[in-house]
């Protein structure tokens, strides 16, 4: 039913989002100072300077939301157009949580080349990138071709926003067992676009590399498997995690069940369960243990099944189990943060200084328990704080236009958030009558 439900509300609405004007016109008069002739001395100014494009039109707060739809949700490769609702459902929450206006773009350039030229070509008309439901390797490439090549930030959420918001939650997870999380061992199990970036997180937050096995289907990335060749020219983000982790210490060929025994953290990010993990490698895990299970529509494990096996904290991505690992808690902060320092970039730095940020937002607003790692999603105020955050670290790396402190973003954001979802409300009592 809730697919017959859904695809009635969006014939009823014709789509989930709309552009109107934001200045006020009056009079006919108003039309030469939005429009020709006074709109002349804009043009000019910016063709000038293309900075002031931020400062004299929408630019600051506009996204465009980049897919070829090649992994969209668990439907895997789908037409363009397919995958344009997917796209406009990730507007509005932008728009609900962090007060940011995003355009669906959806294309046909599945090479990683036409891809690339094709947001390059974009730039001048926004103010960031999201990169959205890309296969992988292909995300990874892309990610870091366009983050070298652009002077706006590029973002790809399956990446860094659900490891950002992993990381969060492993740091309250780990606070609440009483671990130090930079001394301990971790299992990532599956290695695709938001385990990778998990690793890459973990380890410039201090977790030593040798510390963290990561698991793809065929085992335990090692130096000595036999397909490291292969991987050097498919994946050479799989490779270099093989070289720096050396395996974690186990041999080559090394499987789950071998790489949970001992370990005080699983992040399974691999398919749909049950099943995918054993309760068994649970129990085998060092005491106390933390798992996520993060496949959606069902988890690698129940769980309460995991908590039978002696897991201490459990994580999911759905919603209806306590400790939702949402990327929802991430990207709408991080882009307000971004965008309100026109920042050229969105670094390493910045997401982490977000997720620690979305950790203590956790512990300050109702305190941690075993339930209770993450915020929700209805906790409006994570959304000022991560920006803020995201903003201040923006410019102590001088990689912001526009420098702002934490408190000055703070009050920012806020203040955009509150109208945005001032405006959403007008709309709906409208609506309702």
């Amino acid at each position: 039913m809730a697919g017959e439900d859904s695809i009635g509300m969006h014939r009823r609405f014709a789509g989930k989002i709309e552009i109107i004007p934001k200045v006020p016109v009056r009079r006919s008069e108003d039309f030469s100072i939005w429009y020709t002739p006074g709109v002349a001395d804009v043009s000019l100014r910016i063709n000038k300077n293309p900075d002031e494009s931020f400062e004299l039109t929408s630019r600051w707060n506009i996204i465009a939301i980049v897919t070829d739809a090649s992994r969209v949700l668990g439907l895997g490769k789908l037409r363009p157009e397919a995958a344009y609702p997917v796209m406009e459902g990730k507007s509005l929450l932008f728009k609900l949580l962090g007060g940011v206006d995003a355009v669906p773009i959806v294309h046909g350039r599945r090479e990683i080349g036409g891809f690339a030229s094709l947001v390059k070509d974009l730039e001048p008309s926004f103010g960031g990138v999201n990169l959205e439901d890309i296969e992988s390797p292909k995300c990874f490439y892309l990610l870091d071709l366009l983050r070298t090549e652009l002077e706006i930030p590029v973002w790809h959420d399956d990446q860094q926003g659900t490891a950002a918001a992993s990381l969060a939650g492993l740091i309250n997870s780990f606070k609440i067992v009483g671990k130090d999380l930079r001394e301990s061992r971790i299992v990532l199990l599956g290695s695709g676009a938001a385990n990778i970036a998990l690793y890459r997180f973990l380890k410039s937050y201090g977790v030593k590399p040798e510390n963290i096995i990561v698991l793809d289907s065929r085992g335990v990335l090692h130096p000595e498997r036999e397909d490291m060749d292969r991987l050097l020219f498919s994946n050479r983000y799989k490779y270099e995690i093989a070289l720096e982790t050396k395996g974690g210490g186990l041999p080559p060929g090394a499987g789950p069940a071998e790489a949970l025994k001992g370990a005080d953290a699983v992040v399974a990010a691999s398919k749909p369960g049950p099943g995918v993990i054993k309760k068994e490698w649970i129990s085998s895990m060092a005491k106390d243990p933390i798992v996520f299970a993060l496949a959606n529509p069902v988890p690698e494990i129940w769980p309460h099944e995991a908590i039978e096996a002696g897991a201490r904290i459990v994580a999911t991505g759905r919603s209806d189990f306590p400790n939702q690992v949402n990327n929802a808690l991430v990207f709408p902060g991080v882009f307000r943060g971004a965008l309100d320092v026109r920042a050229r970039t969105i670094t390493d730095s910045m997401v982490i200084a977000g997720a620690e940020e979305l950790a203590r937002t956790a512990e300050e607003n109702g305190g941690l328990s075993e339930d209770r790692i993450l915020p929700t999603i209805e906790e409006w105020e994570v959304h000022p704080r991560v920006a803020a955050a995201v903003a201040w670290q923006a410019s102590k790396e001088k990689v912001a236009r526009k420098p702002r402190t934490y408190v000055e973003e703070l009050r920012n954001a806020r203040e955009i958030i509150e109208i945005a979802r001032m405006k959403y409300e007008k709309i709906l009592s409208a609506l309702h009558h």
